[in-house]
């Protein structure tokens, strides 16, 4: 697939004039994981698709009050948690938190393989200890792991997403008698959890419902397996060129990298901006 971000492989890019709201991840995508900051013309970028009468969303497995602010930008809507929590300024659209016997089972298998874990609610992340694979996963966004004296309290609450150092090999046994829950992924070396319906995708759908817009009408962009049923359910769906393998392959087209303010070029190529 070619990086040529003049050229679309699905006609339906063709016609700009159609796009009316875009989703974006953020690590990877808006914020080069390198340097851990957003660049200015990325921040233009975001303010120009406004004023162009474009609505701007944030799609990450971030918790919402782990999205950072961007200076002068104001996002039309948040599908945070992989899109198990969605809102805007003013009110909450999607609620899909993981089933509390599943969030203990997790921990309890999670145990099992010496591993500590990250329960994220709507109002704060914390764990029941630290390895150096979620130390490291939490650096990525430049967070840290709060360990929690009240967690045995705070997993009782309503549950949106588990965060904890993973190796492809644990899964099986990190989900062995889960029902209610999936993992969902775009680091080798760690994991988020999430409610086994959920995914970005479906969060797109009820933003989209939300403001009575088609999936003609969206495009989004992102760069890891996390964000291949996003890309999937918008009428254009655009891999970063620092993006996974299978992210390249099922998008509709690839813009440059993140480093290279991919997003920007694509923008203008295409008359958005």
């Amino acid at each position: 697939m070619s990086l040529d971000c003049t050229k679309v492989h699905n006609t339906k890019t063709d016609a700009k004039k159609d796009i009316k709201i875009a989703f974006f991840d953020i690590d990877g995508t808006l914020i080069d994981i390198g340097t851990k900051v957003v660049s200015r013309r990325m921040l233009d970028t975001l303010i120009a698709l406004k004023k162009n009468g474009i609505k701007i969303c944030i799609a990450t497995g971030r918790a919402p009050d782990r999205i950072p602010h961007f200076d002068g930008v104001e996002f039309d809507a948040f599908l945070a948690f992989n899109a198990s929590y969605c809102f805007t300024g003013k009110e909450i659209i999607f609620s899909n938190p993981i089933p509390s016997d599943d969030v203990k089972r997790i921990i309890q298998n999670a145990s099992e393989l010496g591993r500590p874990v990250s329960v994220a609610t709507a109002k704060r992340s914390a764990a029941n200890g630290r390895d150096q694979d979620l130390i490291d996963y939490y650096a990525i966004s430049k967070q840290t792991v709060e360990v929690a004296d009240d967690f045995d309290i705070l997993m009782g609450d309503t549950v949106y997403q588990l965060m904890l150092g993973s190796r492809e090999e644990e899964y099986g046994q990190l989900l062995k008698g889960v029902t209610g829950a999936k993992i969902t992924s775009w680091w080798p070396r760690a994991v988020d959890v999430i409610p086994a319906d959920g995914s970005k995708g479906v969060g797109v759908e009820k933003i989209l419902e939300y403001f009575h817009l088609n999936k003609e009408n969206a495009i989004a962009f992102g760069d890891g397996t996390n964000d291949i049923e996003m890309l999937a359910t918008v009428g254009t769906g655009i891999a970063m060129g620092n993006a996974t393998e299978d992210v390249k392959e099922m998008a509709d087209d690839i813009c440059g990298d993140v480093a290279e303010d991919g997003i920007y070029h694509y923008c203008k190529a295409h008359g958005l901006i």
